[in-house]
């Protein structure tokens, strides 16, 4: 779909990649609503936004909280005020650290924001999208949920479960107007990642990329209506490789084991 006929409803739209994304879709000529909970980055970036724009009324903002039922039920209520063709489901939270260090509440609060809210808003937003002529949900996703890395096991089981819910949905509605997509970026050089993350990448030389390049990913896929992609050649392969032969890839680990070993955590934690 082109941005010019898309009116998108993107989650998570004041962090650095939903910043990115916004900017990058507005210039090519979207609408959006703006989603968040944080009210002032959001409120300034749809101000920064409409500034100069011909139509002030192609960009909006809504302060909320998507894990709440109420929070999406005022999601779908202004997404059909906009008559919204395209939900991008961005919002998420991160983990990282050793297995053991999780804490329940931290791990509730990472399925609630990464897995059940984009089902939710998802299931929540089909009826109206499925009126439309034609529609999309594009949900934003990791290589981290093709490719078990030390240090992310939480994070990666929620990337894991948006990428298997992204793929049942893609098949259950292949006969309809919504095309269901998966975006997997590699490691994101935004405020997303703690220091401990950039010291694990660091050490690990992992590839990154601008939150500006992932979000040229992300509109060439709206526009292609292609299933799904990776940011990285060589993360896509290995992403392949690891569905076919996964215990191939376990040696490759060795140094990630070593790198989170030697990391000391805010609340103590080390392996």
């Amino acid at each position: 779909m082109s941005p010019r006929d898309a009116s998108v409803v993107l989650t998570g739209a004041a962090g650095g990649l939903g910043s990115a994304i916004a900017r990058r879709l507005f210039e090519e000529g979207a609408c959006l609503l703006l989603v968040g909970r944080s009210e002032a980055p959001l409120l300034t970036l749809a101000r920064s936004l409409s500034v100069g724009a011909r139509d002030r009324s192609r960009v909006d903002a809504l302060v909320v909280d998507v894990t709440t039922d109420a929070g999406r039920a005022a999601v779908i209520d202004a997404a059909g005020a906009r008559n919204a063709n395209v939900l991008i489901n961005n919002a998420a939270v991160a983990a990282f650290g050793p297995a053991q260090a999780l804490q329940s509440e931290a791990a509730r609060r990472l399925m609630e924001t990464n897995v059940v809210a984009p089902m939710m808003l998802t299931a929540g937003m089909l009826p109206m999208l499925l009126t439309r002529p034609r529609a999309q949900v594009l949900n934003i996703g990791s290589t981290l949920g093709s490719l078990g890395v030390p240090g992310f096991s939480a994070y990666a089981a929620s990337k894991a479960a948006l990428r298997i819910y992204s793929e049942a949905l893609r098949r259950e509605l292949a006969d309809s107007c919504v095309r269901v997509q998966y975006y997997a970026p590699r490691a994101i050089d935004t405020p997303f990642n703690s220091p401990e993350v950039q010291a694990f990448n660091e050490e690990t030389h992992s590839a990154s990329d601008s939150p500006e390049k992932i979000a040229q990913g992300v509109s060439r896929l709206l526009q292609s209506g292609s299933t799904q992609r990776y940011a990285g050649g060589f993360e896509a392969i290995a992403a392949r490789l690891n569905g076919l032969f996964p215990e191939w890839l376990d040696g490759a680990f060795a140094k990630h084991r070593r790198a989170l070993k030697s990391l000391k955590f805010p609340n103590g934690a080390s392996s």
